[in-house]
């Protein structure tokens, strides 16, 4: 369907819409022209007009789309009467000439006439004279022309060669000046229930949501002044009831023409105050749109609320006169398309019918033990809605919802209904929902005074509740896919989360996240270290962050919830017992009075009334359970009076495994991070000698995630007066086999070296000893050497190369050399040949030895090299050692975009001479 709306005076606009392939929009500029040319005495102020398919479910859709037009224009009187004749000639269109319809409404000062046309002009008409048979009302053809004699003003048929086009215009019922409606006189302790003064609060909003305008009332009822509010979105202070498988938001409740509904509004101090809203799009004179919306107190919306209900025999009658259907407003309109929105239909259509106060509606669980609060209306929604309560409250016919109920006198049997329990409610009748004999639901009508219902009314809401049935149900499971579609979707990103860090605090912070708001209003993480400890509060999050420092301290203050491992969700009350005596305890204090609940609550707390009303819903907790051991619990909280859905809480233990798992192998990886941290920081030196007359600068880099250990190290160390040895090395792969390798390495190169053995004597000592490690040796290459400053400002070295990069040389004129020759690496060979070299580092000389993850840095099919190293090195010419140690990093590290794969260590030796250059 396509739907346009035009100011009076204005044709449609006969471009596309992007509508239905079939929509025309030629035809209502025709229309135009008929009314024009036939009607010039009548104004017209407005015009709406839609085209439809050729299909059935078009017919409920014309009907919704005359209702919607009509009640927008505020024609509430004429709608009955004009639904009945669109149905029937969109009918005559759509499905007996198998063509689409266009559907044109035009207001004018006199009424409203509304145009159907169809493209099968050649059908003939039955004209109505005396020689001319109707037919009975039973027959399917003829019947749309029948009702328009009967029931419209005026009508008729234009032809053209390509339409028929049937119109008919509903005058508009003459009513005294000033008075649109009227109700009985009512004895006083039947009005409704009001505060002393009714409070209208009026906030304007603009077209991106702002708040433009805040007026008194409504800073009395929510406590802030209109600087505060102004520029600010609605939706920051709306606290929309959302609900999975339902789409219309607060914002989209503001863009609609009108809107009237209940939510609540966050209050200065913390608190959601409930609201009862009316909401009108309108524009100002330049054209801008803008939302007014008027606020009264949920209790209070009889202010606001329309349309005005009507007795109960005006809906047993039609406007001509005949018996019509009693429930024939659940059929006549188009059911919504989300449950929710039926559901609310559906209590408040059935309030109507027996002129109740209130009325409720609750669906059967899978197992049908316990029926669950959807809908409810001239109750307190918020405290009522997703209650539980059992489908066999008691023996009897009274106590089962599997049959219809009367209760004359609540007060006379005290929790018969548990539902309306301080509702003030005294009469109620039940009946149960039934598909295919299979309990479904249960519908309830209620009222303030005793004796209100009968079986007569049980019977029809019966027969109401018959004819809803099916549409419930199968709305009901259609949300039930669309909430499991959506739960795998939850899960799967939920899954995703998590097994992307490996950080423990990221971990608890993700599990509150995804918790909030999707799951609960507020949820606290307590984590468990080993079966001794007690559970520790590690993490808390509400969606308001205000509460969050209350909440936190309120909990901390109590005794946590018992560590369980019987997966489900338990019932936690705890947290809104102390809250709501400490908030009592502080409530009298202020006022100056002593007393209150005898039972102690620890100093300190000191929650706000809004802490206590954050935590004063279901709160329920969840065990996390991770290798058949507890680590923690998540425990999830509603506000005040809430209730969790059986599916959220389904889905919240599915998120509660997945989550104690992330979190055990956060636990673990963290364990394992720090002993290889410590185990890494063990086979290096600690820190390094001050050597007389030789500089010696170290960089270390490891390319792990530091929960691996690396194969590269180095060391310098003082051997005996005036001599030091020096090495650098790289053990053959990572982890606890290398680290093995390098500790022994490192450890017996000291050893060794201070036993006075030479380089060569050294180096094969230690290679025996990496083959006597057997399987978990590894080979090694290594740079080992012994340095002798000398008086003249020199330093002699002997150095050892075993298999490993060489090192440089770099002189005072630039020129880069190796400064030793290759020999065998070590932990392969039983027997090596090892000899050592000399080398004389002379004033100003650098001696750079590097490991291998230097010189094979990458970029492509690019590596640095032996010959790009000296390229670099060739530049440092008068650069201290710590410079030239930085050159070098700085080199590799700009050689390639890529993170360095392989660890890397610089060991950079220069000789400055008797004076520092």
């Amino acid at each position: 369907m396509t739907t346009g709306l035009i100011p009076g005076g204005q044709t449609p606009d006969p471009r596309p819409t992007g509508g239905l392939p079939q929509q025309r929009h030629e035809l209502v500029g025709q229309a135009a022209l008929h009314i024009d040319n036939r009607s010039r005495s009548s104004v017209i102020t407005a015009r709406a007009a839609a085209s439809f398919e050729p299909v059935g479910r078009s017919v409920a859709t014309a009907r919704s789309f005359v209702r919607d037009t009509l009640q927008g224009w505020g024609f509430a009187d004429i709608v009955d009467d004009a639904v009945v004749l669109t149905s029937e000639l969109v009918t005559n269109a759509v499905v007996h000439a198998g063509t689409s319809a266009d559907v044109l409404c035009l207001r004018s000062d006199e009424g409203v006439r509304i145009e159907v046309a169809d493209r099968y002009p050649e059908r003939e008409i039955p004209l109505q004279g005396q020689a001319v048979n109707m037919g009975n009302l039973d027959r399917e053809g003829g019947r749309g022309l029948q009702l328009c004699a009967a029931l419209a003003g005026r009508w008729g048929v234009d032809y053209t060669p390509t339409h028929k086009l049937v119109w008919f215009q509903l005058d508009l019922p003459e009513r005294p000046v000033g008075t649109r409606s009227a109700g009985p006189s009512l004895p006083a302790d039947l009005l409704p229930l009001a505060d002393g003064r009714v409070r209208v609060a009026v906030v304007q909003i603009d077209r991106t949501c702002a708040i433009t305008s805040w007026n008194e009332d409504a800073e009395e009822l929510f406590g802030y002044a209109a600087e505060q509010v102004i520029g600010k979105p609605l939706t920051d202070l709306a606290a929309w009831p959302h609900t999975p498988g339902t789409g219309t938001g607060i914002a989209e409740a503001l863009q609609l023409s009108r809107w009237e509904g209940s939510y609540g509004i966050r209050a200065a101090n913390g608190r959601v105050t409930s609201v009862y809203a009316s909401h009108l799009r309108v524009r100002d004179t330049g054209g801008e749109p803008s939302t007014v919306c008027l606020l009264v107190r949920d209790h209070e919306r009889a202010v606001l609320q329309t349309p005005l209900r009507v007795p109960a025999s005006d809906t047993t009658t039609s406007s001509d006169g005949q018996s019509a259907d009693p429930f024939e407003v659940f059929i006549g309109s188009p059911a919504p398309d989300d449950l929710d929105g039926l559901l609310q239909r559906t209590v408040e259509r059935a309030r109507d019918m027996l002129d109740g106060d209130s009325a409720f509606l609750l669906l059967a669980t899978d197992d049908e033990t316990e029926l669950e609060v959807r809908a409810s209306t001239g109750l307190p929604s918020a405290r009522q809605r997703f209650a539980r309560v059992p489908v066999e409250a008691g023996p009897g016919r009274y106590g089962s919802a599997r049959m219809p109920a009367v209760h004359d006198d609540l007060a006379a049997v005290p929790g018969a209904v548990p539902l309306l329990n301080g509702t003030g409610m005294r009469s109620v009748v039940t009946v149960p929902l039934k598909v295919e004999g299979r309990l479904t639901g249960s519908l309830g009508v209620a009222a303030e005074a005793p004796g209100r219902y009968s079986n007569e009314e049980a019977l029809r809401l019966q027969f109401a509740a018959d004819r809803i049935a099916l549409a419930v149900e199968s709305a009901r499971l259609g949300e039930l896919e669309r909430l499991r579609r959506g739960s795998l979707s939850f899960l799967v990103e939920a899954s995703d989360l998590l097994a992307g860090t490996l950080d423990r605090d990221q971990t608890l912070a993700l599990m509150a996240q995804m918790t909030v708001p999707t799951l609960a209003t507020w949820c606290a993480v307590y984590t468990i270290a080993d079966q001794a400890s007690e559970p520790y509060l590690s993490y808390v999050l509400h969606e308001d962050e205000e509460l969050i420092d209350g909440i936190k301290s309120l909990l901390s203050k109590i005794q946590p919830p018992d560590p369980v491992p019987t997966p489900g969700a338990r019932v936690w009350s705890a947290p809104g017992e102390a809250a709501h005596q400490a908030a009592l305890r502080s409530s009298m204090r202020s006022l100056g009075l002593s007393g209150g609940p005898t039972h102690q609550v620890a100093s300190g707390i000191g929650p706000t009334l809004a802490t206590a009303s954050a935590v004063g819903g279901e709160i329920v907790v969840l065990p996390l359970v991770a290798r058949n051991r507890v680590i923690g619990m998540l425990t999830l909280g509603k506000p005040t009076d809430e209730h969790f859905r059986q599916e959220i809480l389904e889905l919240a233990e599915d998120l509660s495994r997945r989550a104690a798992l992330a979190l055990d192998n956060a636990r673990l990886y963290s364990e394992r991070t720090a002993i290889s941290q410590s185990l890494q920081r063990s086979l290096l030196p600690p820190e390094l000698p001050e050597i007389d007359g030789v500089e010696v600068e170290v960089i270390y880099r490891a390319a792990g995630e530091g929960n691996e250990v690396g194969g590269d190290f180095y060391d310098v160390f003082p051997i005996r007066d005036g001599a030091y040895g020096f090495a650098i090395g790289d053990v053959c792969g990572t982890g606890p086999n290398a680290a093995a390798v390098t500790g022994l390495a490192r450890h017996a190169l000291r050893l060794l070296a201070r036993e006075g053995l030479s380089g060569p004597a050294v180096l094969e000592r230690l290679n025996s000893a990496i083959l006597d490690e057997g399987a978990r040796s590894r080979f090694l290459t290594l740079l080992y050497g012994e340095l002798w400053p000398q008086e003249d400002g020199s330093a002699r070295l002997k150095v050892v190369c075993a298999g490993h990069p060489l090192p440089l040389r770099l002189r005072q004129d630039g020129t880069v050399e190796p400064a030793a020759e290759p020999q065998p690496l070590l932990g392969v060979m039983e027997d090596l040949e090892l000899y050592e070299q000399t080398v004389t580092l002379d004033p100003g000389d650098v001696l750079l030895c590097v490991t291998d993850g230097v010189t094979e840095r990458r970029e492509g099919t690019r590596m640095l090299g032996d010959d790009g190293l000296a390229d670099v090195l060739t530049t440092c010419t008068g650069l201290t050692a710590g410079a030239v140690a930085a050159r070098i990093m700085r080199a590799v590290e700009r050689f390639a975009s890529d993170a360095p794969s392989d660890d890397m260590a610089i060991l950079a030796m220069r000789v400055p001479g008797l004076h520092t250059d």
